[in-house]
């Protein structure tokens, strides 16, 4: 680990508005956190919204400015990226955002039902062959795990250059008859690009220089019991 990294790490550590988990931790139990980020994170009842594999916390820190009305969380394993974040977060004194630092299949043991109200999902891995597909952040292995907290009103946010992910979430939204809020396939071409509200990660910029289309969907799990797999691809 290079030296900056380190330098990174440690003063992650001492970020208040960091959590950093134990894995062997979260495995038997669930987190203290669980059911009180309003009361001892964030100190109001405002909507709390999650970044899923956050990298760097663009959409975390930037919606938080946005949106001062809503408590953000970005949540991902990579400590180095996510400190960009958390450090302009800190250096701007913001109140309203915090970063979890824990993979994301042990996510339901922070968050309780119903104390999620959005979830975005901004250009994960796309997971290309089919061995690895249930690992995919809209998978029905995760979908089901974001039912357990996310708001039976609560929408998801997916925005990826990957025509695979997009049209695997499709064929899984269809599968399910899940609802579809919005449907964007080339999302820099179309009259809804406000709807990301101008925010880009890292990625994104890259994917828009070498010309690629963004994809963006918004979609509700609303009245699906349990979520299953679209048909092999």
């Amino acid at each position: 680990m290079g030296k900056d990294k380190i330098r990174r790490f440690a003063e992650l550590h001492t970020f208040a508005h960091v959590i950093e988990s134990d894995i062997d931790e979260v495995l038997k139990t669930d987190h203290p956190i669980k059911g009180n980020w309003q009361n001892t994170r964030f100190n109001n009842t405002n909507p709390i919204v999650l970044e899923l594999g956050c990298g760097k916390g663009e959409y975390t820190v930037n919606l938080a400015r946005i949106y001062p009305q809503k408590n953000f969380i970005g949540v991902d394993i990579k400590g180095n990226r996510m400190w960009v974040g958390a450090k302009q977060a800190l250096e701007s004194t913001m109140q309203n955002v915090n970063f979890l630092r824990t993979r994301i299949e042990f996510i339901p043991a922070f968050f309780q039902q119903n104390e999620v109200s959005e979830i975005w999902i901004t250009f994960p891995d796309p997971q290309p062959t089919q061995r690895r597909k249930r690992k995919r952040l809209t998978s029905s292995l995760f979908l089901n795990k974001y039912k357990l907290f996310l708001k039976d009103d609560g929408v998801i946010h997916l925005k990826t250059d990957s025509d695979l992910l997009y049209e695997y979430t499709l064929q899984l939204i269809e599968k399910n008859k899940l609802q579809i809020i919005y449907n964007v396939p080339d999302l820099y071409n179309s009259k809804l690009v406000d709807l990301t509200y101008g925010v880009k990660t890292h990625y994104e910029q890259i994917f828009l220089a070498k010309g690629q289309p963004i994809h963006y969907l918004q979609f509700s799990l609303k009245g699906c019991i349990l979520v299953e797999e679209p048909d092999d691809e």
